[in-house]
């Protein structure tokens, strides 16, 4: 039977007492999460949250925190990250895609596409601050913190629309190219209902 990720992860939290969370909160210290992130970690979710952030946990990356949970006896919440089935998101490799090319060919316009997206100055400052010389980098930020915002909502049409918006339709077009020539998995019966 699925189960989504979400709704997993709400389910472990609540059943995590306060100090099996503390003990989680102690053994992630070997992994460089910084003694003061942690202290304000309240619960389990916006634990597993922070994990999500540095990429130690995914619907495909589970192993650490289904050891974590091992190793404070909860073996029963361990097998249930062991036994729940992804659902494939057919959207994934379309974002992935739509992501990577459009970091490799954004450059200083990247503000504007930000804007365009939704995102506030102050975030767009952010992101700045985070990466002031590598506009690539920069990208690939902006487009993560947008994806954050959209959740499922997050779609490659989206950003094309905002890209032809912006009048980099250049870039709009690159991103339609390459995601034509993705695995007929990632799309449907054809290419164009990544678009639609």
């Amino acid at each position: 039977m699925w189960v989504d990720p979400a709704v997993l992860g709400v389910s472990i939290s609540n059943e995590l007492s306060s100090s099996q969370l503390e003990q989680l909160k102690f053994l992630l210290r070997d992994k460089n999460f910084g003694k003061k992130v942690l202290e304000n970690i309240d619960n389990g979710l916006k634990l597993f949250e922070l994990m999500k952030e540095r990429n130690y946990l995914a619907a495909d990356k589970t192993e650490l925190l289904s050891n974590l949970l091992k190793d404070i006896n909860r073996q029963d919440l361990a097998e249930k990250i062991n036994n729940f089935i992804i659902q494939p998101d057919p959207n994934y490799e379309k974002l992935k895609t739509a992501t990577e090319v459009i970091a490799e060919n954004l450059g200083k316009n990247w503000r504007k596409l930000g804007r365009k997206l939704g995102l506030t100055e102050t975030r767009l400052d952010s992101i700045s601050t985070r990466h002031p010389s590598d506009l690539q980098e920069t990208a690939m930020e902006l487009l993560k913190e947008w994806r954050k915002d959209q959740r499922a909502d997050a779609q490659v049409k989206k950003l094309i629309d905002a890209l032809r918006a912006c009048q980099m339709n250049l870039t709009a077009d690159k991103v339609e190219k390459k995601i034509c020539m993705l695995p007929p998995r990632a799309w449907s019966s054809s290419c164009w209902t990544v678009l639609w």
